[in-house]
């Protein structure tokens, strides 16, 4: 009876497991398959029977792998490896095989035995990941790590050879003006097309990255000269320049291009690439559309950076430095309930200098570090003669990564805090950029945590979109807020895909518990929109500028909120109704700006709102919401019918004004109001 039972266990593990078994005998002749090699395979049991398993072989493998394999099974007895197959219907599959030969008790082989498993679906996810790690998503370039790793075998393949390695920077000119007035969408499809010239114009040998944005580089191997290089680069620039005809429109675009070339700068892939990158600023400056060699005997940036470091430094030790401050509100209640602290360079001889101009120049230096904890010791010293005042605010302070990871970041925190032990280290909060925390996530992760249980300040995310943003960095990082960056803010009411960035962090934000805040609110309009998609918190032009301390009190005492957008917070709006209000909002602004150049002489105009009828704001709302059908598709095909007529008319318009016919493009405005007198009152029938 017990031989029975363990028969039939047997038998229930042969038929009932998820592994495809086979077995063959001495003379590798199939004589059984369970039912999970038929799942798999495709083949029935009969259709099996009596063949060698290689009659399922892909063609993949090749003789020599095959004998290697056999090899190993008589050697050792068993085998273990990947292999590609074809099932019955032609379709290849991955699968992970264990060979294992059975003995009879003369050591002589009476069977093989094969069991597998189908990992096809865990390959392709692998090589998806890999894809992604390596390739830039939207081009199909390699990206900055894979760039890295061919860097360093051309930099191998150049001391063998002894040839030279030119590594060159390009940056595309007017590549601006596409993105703004078509749409991101369009800028896409013209990056895709500016990679597939240059990658047609480069030999197999060479190597082509993006590097980010309307950024470039690549690698030439085996250059003799400059001479030689330059026939590329001409060759490269000549077929960029030809014209990107995109959705209909004509588009022309340049480059401008940094060489440097090894073993004459022997440096390092980010000297080198840092060096190709000022050759190509230079090419910029000379008037684009150009390439220029890196000079390694005229360097003046590197002096002219040490110069600046010294006089920032001197500016230091001075007391030239001071800080601004900038309130944060609370739109939604009309609460001013921070600042952010600004650093400003009053400059003897320069007046007042914006942190732009110097702030790159001490980037990863220790100058860095000291103007960190400057500013605060500053920030802390002012809270608290503020506190006195009976003025309580959050405090917001800057911190660069290099000063964050700094080995005595934490302590000199710590005596920061005890010296102006009046102050709650609630109200600091610790402004540290995005991307900045990419660089090493895990160290970043624990400084922040530390800094904040331990010493109870707050951190937020700044410039957040601008890098990776990521639920893996919003898992590891545990920053209090998410600030939104400005750039995006700032054309929210113009560009859709900014509109769609700020949606996702502000949905982000929600998922993981944290607060968000808009940096860059310059209009009445873009607190309105960013009210509307539930962000309360803002600072930004549109509310206050930066000032002296010494000012602040004024501003707070005479501060007005604005009425308009706290009694908007209150309104209890429909799905629909905040949908429509939405379109009318930005319609209203695209309106007032093209209205605004229309009226304005020629050379004051510097940009125009989105053209494209398709893909502006609107546009995008319309398709968006025929695919929702959550409004009536009758009212949806009325208000695009009349908004094509009003995007054709502001066309017209806009053709006569660039055309010079200004006063006949300014007496056409009456037409034009009246379309969109049409097309706005057929959006508020979409909710009757």
């Amino acid at each position: 009876k017990k031989i029975e039972e363990k028969l039939m266990l047997s038998a229930r593990v042969f038929s009932d497991t998820y592994e495809g078994i086979l077995i063959t005998d001495a003379n590798n002749i199939i004589i059984d398959v369970n039912p999970a090699y038929c799942d798999i395979t495709g083949y029935g049991r009969e259709e099996v029977i009596g063949k060698k398993p290689e009659f399922i072989s892909s063609g993949r493998q090749s003789k020599e792998f095959y004998d290697e394999m056999w090899h190993e099974l008589q050697q050792h007895g068993h085998w273990q490896g990947e292999l590609r197959h074809r099932k019955k219907d032609g379709e290849l599959y991955v699968e992970f095989l264990t060979l294992s030969k059975l003995l009879d008790d003369h050591g002589q082989v009476i069977n093989y035995i094969g069991v597998f498993t189908d990992i096809t679906d865990r390959k392709q996810q692998q090589e998806k990941l890999s894809l992604m790690a390596h390739y830039d998503l939207l081009t199909g370039l390699p990206n900055r790590a894979l760039f890295t790793d061919r860097f360093h075998q051309a930099i191998a393949h150049s001391k063998r050879a002894k040839s030279q390695l030119a590594v060159c920077f390009l940056d595309l000119d007017n590549f601006k003006p596409v993105n703004d007035n078509y749409g991101h969408e369009v800028g896409d499809q013209l990056l895709i097309e500016v990679a597939a010239r240059i990658k047609a114009a480069l030999r197999e040998e060479d190597t082509v990255s993006r590097q980010g944005g309307d950024e470039f580089a690549f690698l030439l191997n085996d250059i003799e000269s400059y001479e030689h290089c330059k026939h590329t680069l001409e060759r490269i620039h000549i077929s960029l320049a030809a014209p990107y005809v995109i959705e209909g429109y004509v588009h022309n675009v340049s480059a401008s291009t940094g060489v440097t070339l090894f073993p004459a700068d022997n440096s390092d892939i980010d000297t080198l690439l840092r060096h190709a990158d000022q050759a190509m600023y230079q090419s910029k400056q000379a008037g684009r559309n150009r390439y220029q060699l890196f000079n390694t005997q005229d360097d003046k940036d590197v002096v002219n950076k040490h110069h600046r470091l010294a006089e920032i430094k001197h500016g230091l030790i001075n007391n030239q430095f001071v800080l601004y401050y900038q309130p944060k509100v609370n739109m939604a209640t009309g609460e001013i309930f921070g600042v952010e602290a600004l650093i400003r360079w009053r400059h003897p001889d320069n007046g007042l200098i914006p942190p732009l101009s110097f702030l790159p120049f001490i980037d990863g230096t220790d100058v860095e570090i000291m103007i960190g904890n400057w500013v605060i010791n500053q920030a802390l010293r002012q809270l608290e003669e503020w506190n006195q005042q009976g003025i309580e605010l959050e405090m917001s302070v800057n911190i660069a990564s290099h000063h964050l990871r700094s080995e005595p970041f934490f302590s000199q925190l710590s005596e920061a805090l005890l010296a102006h032990s009046a102050v709650n280290a609630h109200y600091l909060q610790l402004e540290i950029l995005e991307s900045s925390a990419l660089g090493d996530l895990d160290a970043i992760s624990k400084i922040i945590k530390t800094i904040q249980n331990k010493l109870g300040v707050n951190v937020a995310l700044d410039d957040f979109g601008t890098g990776y943003s990521s639920l893996t960095h919003l898992r590891n990082l545990s920053a209090n807020t998410l600030k939104i960056d400005q750039s995006f803010v700032r054309d929210i009411l113009e560009d859709p895909s900014d509109y769609a960035i700020i949606e996702g962090v502000i949905g982000l934000a929600n998922a993981f518990n944290r607060k968000v805040i808009a940096e860059g609110v310059e209009s009445h309009e873009h607190g309105l929109m960013l009210i509307m998609m539930g962000c309360d918190q803002a600072q930004g032009y549109g509310i206050a500028k930066p000032m002296p301390a010494n000012e602040l009190a004024d501003w707070l005492s005479n501060y007005q909120p604005n009425q308009e957008w706290i009694h908007f917070s209150k309104q209890q709006r429909s799905v629909k109704e905040n949908k429509v209000k939405l379109f009318q909002l930005v319609a209203r602004y695209w309106m007032s700006r093209f209205l605004g150049n229309i009226n304005a002489s020629a050379d004051s105009v510097k940009d125009w709102p989105l053209m494209s009828g398709k893909n502006d704001h609107c546009g995008k709302w319309l398709r968006r919401e025929q695919q929702e059908l959550l409004f009536s598709p009758e009212g949806l095909a009325r208000l695009h019918k009349v908004y094509e007529e009003f995007h054709q008319t502001a066309q017209r318009l806009y053709l006569r004004y660039q055309a010079g016919d200004i006063e006949e493009a300014r007496a056409g405005l009456a037409e034009f109001q009246m379309t969109f007198d049409k097309v706005f009152q057929n959006s508020k029938m979409l909710i009757i």
